[in-house]
């Protein structure tokens, strides 16, 4: 007898053979597209702790006053759209409880707008689209996806440079593990401003161009691997004058050892990296496994079932009806 193969095992095959072919366009073509920085983002992150402040009314710095830093991102989704690039404009406030709440953002002790852009895919800096300043480094708002156990130049917008941040292990936050990378800023000579000269130790002269220095104690940040995403940031400023040539500080603008995301945003930073990362994983891990696996399978079964066949009666000489004379 001829054996026919059997509907059911041309679409077990057919099927099988789909699935092999979809599971790595799944891993190598899907999800390096579905890894890129977004454009339409808007958060705000809340830094908190306490420190010394320059009290301009009372003309001193006053110790033990508490800080609070907002970082707030929002993307320029026409500017991203026109340039493929990922755009987003942001404002960094320092305040004290006395700023607070600021009806205006300017109101602050200090206040920073800037821009930053970015290649959607590597995370590294791209210099269009009306960007300021002039920002390097391979990290910034967040790390590229797929974060290595290894050395990362990250932008210090207050140094106006690059930091060298180290891996240091990994880290929980809110029972979430991040890789932690840690670094310091030395007093660096950042720029000028005209102040009154007493402030700087110079009485006899009403106005001074006086050296602003920056420092920072210790940079800390833990960041989600699959993303990229910051779920934990501490950094210790210290901004002071000197007068011109100065050797030594003769003013404190700011001094904390410590401020770090409050739990809120560790909270949002945290549900926002376990969502991020589970889609990034089922797209570029999970699915792909799946497809590979249950592809394999159903292959494997419609070739045995096209081997085996169906039988189909063939017409033999014995079936022949006898030849009449």
């Amino acid at each position: 007898m001829r054996r026919k193969a059997s509907p059911v095992s041309l679409v077990l095959l057919g099927l099988g053979t789909f699935l092999l072919v979809l599971a790595p366009l799944l891993a190598w073509y899907v999800q390096p597209r579905a890894a890129v920085n977004p454009v339409d983002i808007d958060t705000t992150a809340v830094y908190t702790g306490s420190g010394s402040v320059f009290d301009v009314d009372k003309v001193k710095t006053v110790p033990d006053q508490k800080i609070t830093v907002t970082q707030q991102v929002r993307g320029d989704v026409a500017d991203s759209e026109r340039s493929g690039k990922a755009v987003w404009d942001v404002t960094t406030t320092v305040d004290t409880d006395k700023s607070l709440p600021a009806a205006d953002p300017h109101d602050a002790l200090e206040f920073t707008p800037h821009r930053w852009v970015t290649d959607r895919r590597t995370n590294a800096p791209v210099h269009c689209c009306q960007e300021k300043p002039y920002i390097e480094g391979e990290a910034y708002l967040k790390f590229p996806f797929d974060v290595q156990k290894r050395a990362y130049r990250w932008w210090d917008n207050s140094l106006g440079a690059t930091v060298t941040l180290n891996y240091r292990g990994t880290k929980k936050i809110r029972g979430y593990e991040g890789y932690r990378f840690t670094g310091t800023v030395p007093a660096t000579r950042t720029g000028t401003r005209l102040v009154p000269g007493a402030i700087v130790g110079q009485p006899e002269r009403s106005q001074v161009l006086a050296e602003e220095w920056y420092a920072n104690h210790l940079i800390e940040l833990v960041v989600d691997q699959r993303t990229g995403r910051v779920i934990y940031a501490q950094v210790g400023p210290r901004k002071t004058l000197r007068a011109p040539d100065g050797k030594k500080d003769a003013a404190v603008l700011l001094d904390s050892r410590k401020l770090s995301f409050t739990a809120d945003t560790q909270k949002f930073a945290v549900d926002q990296a376990k969502k991020e990362s589970g889609q990034l994983r089922m797209v570029g891990q999970t699915l792909p496994v799946g497809a590979a696996v249950l592809g394999f399978l159903l292959a494997v079964a419609g070739v045995v079932l096209v081997v085996r066949g169906r039988p189909h009666p063939e017409t033999s000489e014995s079936s022949q009806p006898p030849l009449t004379m």
